[in-house]
C-alpha cells in the first residue's frame, strides 16, 4: 500500500508476472523460462519488451484481488499476453505483456519451436483493448529533469538482470522525486490531503539490459503533455556516458480531489512544469 492508502501501481506488475510465470509454469512452456539443472534448456529465457498497464479504479487492504490471463497474440518469436486484474470481481486493471523467447547463451532472440507455438496458438483470446495514447513526441535531453538511477542487489533476477518490475519502481521514484523538487502543488499527497495524484496508465518499453553495478545510471524525466487535469510525462533510464538507453517509461497522471474527482491543474503547477515540456505548442 502506498501513502495514498491504496495498492501502489508497480504492485500490480508483480501480480502480473507471479500469474505470467504460473501459467507458463503449468503449461506447455516451462522449458522456455529455463532450466539450470537441464543442458538442454539452462539457457532459455523469456525476456518482456514492453508493458501496457491501465489502471481504472485504486484498490484497498482487504479486497480479494485476482488476476486473470490470456494469449492476445502469437508471433514467430514473440507473444502477447493480455490481463484483467479484479479487486472483490471488479476490473481494476487491465494490462497487456510483450514478450520474445531468448537465447541466453547467444544472446540473441529465438523462434519457437512448432510444439511450443502450437500450444501459444491454442490458449489465444480476445479481449476488451487497451485506449490508444498519443504518439511519443521527439525525446529532448536537455529538457530532462535529472535523478540517479541505483540499482540495488536485490533488484537483479536469475537471468542476471534487473527485473522488469523494478523498472517500475524507478520509474516511481524519477517522477516523484521531479514533482518534489518542483513543488507548486505537484508534491505527492498523502490520504489525508484534499488533493491525489492518481495514475491512470504507465506503458513501459525494454530495450536493453540493465546489470548491477554501484554506480548510478541516469533517469531523465520530462512531460510530454499538461491536460486540464493530468500530465503525461516519459522517464528514460539510460548511461549518460555511454547514451546506451535501457527503457523508456510513459506515465499518465490524474490531479484529483479528496474524492477522487478530476480537478484542474493550478497556474502555478503548470508555469512549474513547462520548463520540461517537450513540445510548448
Amino acid at each position: 500500500m502506498d501513502a495514498q492508502a491504496h495498492l501502489n501501481n508497480a504492485v500490480y506488475v508483480d501480480f502480473l508476472q507471479d500469474a505470467r510465470v504460473d501459467f507458463l509454469h503449468s503449461a506447455s512452456f516451462g522449458h522456455l523460462l529455463g532450466d539450470e539443472d537441464d543442458p538442454d534448456h539452462a539457457g532459455n529465457a523469456i525476456l518482456v519488451v514492453g508493458h501496457r498497464v491501465e489502471y481504472l479504479r485504486p484498490v484497498v487492504h482487504g479486497q480479494a484481488v485476482r488476476v486473470r490471463l490470456w494469449v492476445e497474440s502469437v508471433g514467430a518469436a514473440r507473444f502477447v499476453i493480455a490481463y484483467e486484474v479484479t479487486a472483490d470481481d471488479e476490473v481494476a486493471v487491465r494490462a497487456r505483456t510483450v514478450l520474445c523467447n531468448f537465447d541466453r547463451n547467444a544472446q540473441q532472440i529465438r523462434r519457437f519451436d512448432p510444439v511450443a507455438r502450437a500450444a501459444f496458438v491454442d490458449a489465444v483470446e480476445s479481449g476488451e483493448p487497451l485506449r490508444e495514447l498519443p504518439a511519443v513526441p521527439e525525446f529532448v535531453a536537455d529538457k530532462a529533469f535529472r535523478t540517479p538511477l541505483k540499482v540495488r542487489w536485490s533488484d537483479v533476477d536469475r537471468y542476471g538482470h534487473v527485473n522488469n518490475v523494478r523498472y517500475y519502481d524507478y520509474a516511481q521514484e524519477a517522477r516523484i522525486e521531479m514533482m518534489r523538487r518542483l513543488g507548486d502543488g505537484l508534491e505527492v499527497s498523502d490520504s489525508s490531503s484534499d488533493s491525489l495524484w492518481l495514475l491512470v496508465r504507465q506503458d513501459l518499453d525494454y530495450l536493453g539490459q540493465l546489470k548491477f553495478r554501484t554506480e548510478p545510471y541516469s533517469a531523465l524525466t520530462v512531460v510530454e503533455r499538461i491536460g486540464g487535469s493530468s500530465i503525461t510525462m516519459q522517464v528514460r533510464m539510460m548511461d549518460e556516458e555511454t547514451g546506451m538507453v535501457f527503457a523508456n517509461a510513459r506515465t499518465v497522471l490524474v490531479h484529483a480531489d479528496a474524492q477522487g474527482r478530476p480537478a484542474p491543474l493550478s497556474d502555478t503547477a503548470r508555469k512549474a512544469l513547462e520548463p520540461h515540456l517537450l513540445d510548448p505548442a
